[in-house]
């Protein structure tokens, strides 16, 4: 039984993560089970090359992007379980108990979130029925988006990046799957307020 586990390897899916193990050492997220589905085959990043975002050096492929977000949370928090490879068809249950299925094998988690674009070729079983039409996307392009309030789809099911409804810009998907990130920890913390910083001090 995993705590949480996170549906895509793009920006905001990395970006939630990255959080999430950070806070390893914090005493209500110690013993917690965090795990992400690294697929990245579909993910925009593919094609982009980056000279707007921060921190970011100008002429970054995405491409490498992806590739360096698997790496930088291999090495520094090896305790989050990646599967790679696997896609997922299908999330039934209800809080705290999920059951992801992939292509490949079968899941069990308490929390979800759900971070893989905003393509209509979406086909998640179990999450159909919270398609809506993009709200920040133009209408031609056809993108969706899964009905949500805060990032928030129902009881343990949690939406990020384009598809919660954001604009496709690199900061805006990172900054996306970290604000649930931080969410998640809250409640671990029994509804406490909280985030992970690293310090130099």
């Amino acid at each position: 039984m995993f705590d949480i586990l996170i549906v895509g390897g793009g920006v905001s899916g990395m970006s939630c993560v990255l959080v999430l193990g950070s806070a390893k050492n914090k005493p209500f997220a110690i013993d917690k089970k965090i795990g992400i589905f690294t697929h990245q085959k579909t993910s925009s990043l593919q094609e982009a090359l980056f000279n707007n975002a921060y921190g970011i050096a100008s002429g970054k492929l995405g491409s490498h992007l992806l590739t360096e977000s698997i790496q930088h949370l291999s090495e520094t928090y090896p305790h989050v379980a990646q599967i790679p490879n696997e896609k997922v068809l299908k999330i039934e249950g209800a809080f705290p108990e999920f059951i992801v299925t992939t292509n490949k094998n079968t899941y069990k988690t308490k929390t979800v979130v759900i971070g893989i674009g905003s393509a209509n070729t979406f086909a998640i079983e179990g999450l159909m029925e919270y398609i809506e039409p993009h709200q920040k996307s133009l209408p031609e392009k056809q993108r969706i988006q899964l009905r949500n309030n805060d990032h928030k789809v129902a009881e343990g099911i949690y939406v990020i990046g384009t598809l919660a409804g954001w604009r496709s810009q690199l900061a805006i998907a990172a900054g996306s799957g970290a604000a649930v990130a931080t969410d998640i920890l809250t409640l671990w913390n029994g509804g406490v307020q909280t985030h992970s910083h690293d310090s130099i001090r």
